[in-house]
């Protein structure tokens, strides 16, 4: 704020620029980010980034009985699912937890300000 009671717009852009390049930092740094889900007792990993997209999926071969494959098919499936769900689990507590300092920031941008709504 200036004296005058006026923000200082020069400043909030500069925030908003430095604010801007933490969020292209951080995003990138979430895109390289590989996070692990397993079910089953570890008898299906899959392998997300931090854009939450499956880049590596392993079964173990104790997962597979080969005299009921209907039925193995079926349970790895499940696995499957439930190995992909926990992994998604553990790629948004991993973006809550790098984000949160960044939302911290966002909300001194137009917190207080006249006409502006906290963010």
């Amino acid at each position: 704020m200036e004296p005058q009671g006026e923000p200082n717009i020069q400043h909030m852009l500069q925030q908003a620029q430095r604010m801007q390049e933490q969020l292209m930092s951080l995003q990138r740094e979430l895109a390289e980010a590989e996070v692990e889900g397993s079910a089953g007792g570890g008898l299906v990993t899959a392998t997300v980034n931090g854009q939450s997209e499956l880049i590596k999926l392993v079964i173990d071969p104790a997962a597979i009985d080969a005299g009921d494959p209907q039925d193995t098919a079926e349970t790895i499936a499940d696995l499957v699912v439930a190995a992909i769900h926990n992994a998604g689990e553990e790629v948004q507590r991993l973006q809550e937890t790098k984000m949160g300092p960044l939302t911290e920031g966002l909300s001194g941008l137009g917190g207080g300000l006249p006409g502006m709504p906290e963010l």
